[in-house]
């Protein structure tokens, strides 16, 4: 398509779960977004709002379902069971491929800035495939939540794991990109990831963060820690070759423990006793733990990705697809 002359068909994909709070409060807001950039001229009419129920246990669902029985904008899947947030939101990704001509995922709590999306279709119009919300700054989180977010981007660059830094899942896709990403079929998604590899000519804009707008976080710092790991796993074979460097520094440190013990025994200095011993074998077999432990990580996505089993399974939709979807 002409990205100057033609109107662009989007859809904003919000994985939900247990949103109940948020949603009426947001919901409007998206729709709000939507009309403007009608009104601007910038996207198609036929643009829609689609939101992903990821199993909530809450009344997300009837909620999503009464807004889309109410509103020809607003459209709803939802997964047969809670999958996570990354395979929510492939899913209504995967969904909108086939209909969009841009998609734009963002979160259901509102703290990403919805007025930001008039700049991602703009950078879209001029030329960008992929356009990455990146947040301008950290001043209004607390000392920990910063500290600990910064750290989440450098350890994963640190591991070897091509992210953007302080970006998270608030990102424009062209349909290009979408059938391409497609073609990626791993299990063990992270899509923060994922799409740097995808490639395409890329951009970003910067924005503030607010407040989440209802409800509760569903990303403290054990999710947090433990995306980290998925996504370093899932993307780069760093962590094995620290692994194999440690392996031969220890290594190293045992042989000049033998040469140092054969020295004294023969100067006749060596002297009986348990704790050096003790020290020895526990770090020895803290390492070894260690070391095993990153090992079975990735055994254990072997074992996952060699199921190939689906990622989501969509059991309802708010609408009827046709056959030529």
């Amino acid at each position: 398509m002409d990205r100057k002359n033609d109107k662009p068909i989007l859809y904003i994909v919000v994985p939900c779960y247990n949103e109940e709070k948020v949603l009426p409060i947001t919901v409007p807001l998206f729709k709000k977004q939507i009309f403007e950039m009608i009104d601007l001229g910038i996207i198609s009419s036929d643009s829609k709002l689609l939101l992903v129920n990821d199993g909530s246990k809450d009344g997300t669902w009837d909620l999503i379902s009464k807004y889309s029985n109410a509103d020809s904008y607003i459209q709803g899947i939802s997964l047969s069971r809670n999958r996570g947030h990354q395979n929510a939101l492939l899913a209504g990704l995967m969904e909108a491929k086939s209909l969009c001509d841009i998609s734009i995922s963002i979160d259901a709590d509102g703290q990403d800035d919805i007025s930001t999306m008039t700049e991602m279709v703009k950078a879209y119009l001029d030329g960008a495939d992929v356009v990455y919300g990146v947040r301008s700054s950290r001043k209004k989180d607390s000392f920990f939540k910063r500290f600990t977010a910064e750290s989440f981007y450098k350890f994963l660059s640190a591991m070897g794991a091509d992210v953007v830094y302080n970006h998270a899942d608030y990102r424009l896709l062209s349909s290009r990109v979408l059938k391409e990403l497609a073609s990626y079929k791993e299990v063990n998604l992270f899509l923060r990831g994922l799409i740097p590899l995808v490639g395409f000519k890329s951009t970003c804009v910067y924005y503030e963060r607010h407040e989440r707008m209802g409800g509760e976080s569903h990303y403290p710092f054990s999710k947090m820690l433990a995306l980290a790991i998925e996504g370093i796993t899932s993307l780069s074979t760093k962590p094995l070759k620290y692994v194999l460097r440690l392996g031969f520094f220890v290594s190293f440190l045992s042989f000049l423990g033998i040469i140092w013990a054969i020295i004294s025994f023969l100067l006749g200095n060596s002297i009986d006793g348990w704790a050096s011993t003790i020290c020895v074998v526990c770090f020895i077999g803290g390492i070894q733990l260690v070391c095993l432990g990153v090992i079975g990580e990735y055994i254990g996505k072997t074992y996952l990705e060699v199921k190939a089993r689906p990622r989501f399974i969509i059991s309802d939709r708010t609408y009827v697809i046709s056959d030529k979807d």
